[in-house]
């Protein structure tokens, strides 16, 4: 039952992606050239701003009009040429703008995993003497509220004045808005564990450092991953915006400065990529929550 529910529904994704390929392959198909226009008729800075455009009123005439690739948005062409372009040598390095796509991804992901271990590091123990004590959670939650809403990247000025590092404000960021999932999650998988295990715990005269690595880490751990998994794909969302502010090296420099050469084929494959990986970082952590979850 279940392999046959996984066959349909990949048939079905497969359908949808033609569906999508066909859709994105007739609106970029070619279409008949306008009439040329007299370059008599033209003034100087229509003639540049057209030439900018992609057309050349000053060409010759070419005898009938033909089909001709309006400029803008790739097609699939173009875009297989550009992904095996990217593909084929992932991780050269010819310069500060001018380096592969695996060695873009490959900073985005370090800043990532670097203030994603910090929070990590913070707010689980956090967590864990949060829901333990009713008492701290009093005291902590109206800043945890207050600090919780406020997006990423408006810490990234503050950061950016006091650290004087853009690097490191970029991985500040991923720390502050990597925690708030975890430290919630990890206080509430804590608060949730059956009292009757605690019970038998304190009955047995458990430690209190065996009873929370024995007892509540247990219990506790598919909703410390859960949060563990909501942190990392917020981490991997805002790490795109921060190095688009801060620039340097990463897959978010790397969208940014490709739209400012106006190359909408690097553009869209970056996308598709920034899309791979997270994918990729949420199946690991799905992974991860399947494992440490168990049938009551």
């Amino acid at each position: 039952m279940q392999a046959s529910l996984n066959l349909r529904a990949a048939l079905l994704s497969l359908l949808l992606l033609g569906v999508i390929l066909g859709a994105w392959h007739v609106a970029t198909l070619p279409k008949a050239a306008p009439a040329p226009v007299a370059v008599q008729t033209l003034t100087p800075e229509q003639i540049e701003y057209a030439k900018l455009m992609g057309k050349d009123p000053t060409a010759p005439a070419g005898g009938d009009a033909t089909p001709t690739q309006k400029a803008g948005f790739p097609t699939l062409a173009q875009m297989g040429s550009t992904v095996v372009h990217h593909l084929s040598s992932p991780f050269y390095d010819n310069g500060p703008n001018d380096k592969g796509i695996g060695v873009q991804l490959g900073h985005s992901l370090a800043r990532v995993a670097l203030g994603y271990l910090l929070a990590a590091l913070v707010a689980i123990p956090l967590g864990f003497v949060i829901g333990m004590s009713p008492l701290i959670y009093r005291a902590l939650d109206p800043f945890i509220q207050v600090l919780k809403p406020i997006s990423p990247l408006a810490w990234m000025p503050l950061a950016l004045y006091t650290i004087k590092d853009s690097a490191v404000s970029g991985i500040f960021v991923i720390f502050i808005c990597s925690i708030w999932p975890m430290l919630i999650n990890t206080a509430f998988g804590v608060a949730s564990v059956r009292k009757e295990w605690l019970n038998v715990a304190r009955t047995l005269e458990v430690s209190p450092l065996r009873k929370a690595f024995e007892v509540i880490l247990p219990a506790a751990a598919p909703t410390i991953l859960t949060g563990m998994r909501i942190s990392m794909g917020i981490a991997w969302l805002v790490i795109v915006a921060a190095e688009m502010l801060v620039g340097g090296t990463g897959i978010g420099y790397f969208v940014w400065n490709e739209w400012n050469n106006l190359s909408l084929p690097n553009v869209i494959f970056a996308i598709l990529m920034i899309g791979i990986v997270g994918m990729l970082l949420d199946l690991m952590f799905a992974k991860l929550q399947k494992a440490v979850t168990y049938a009551d």
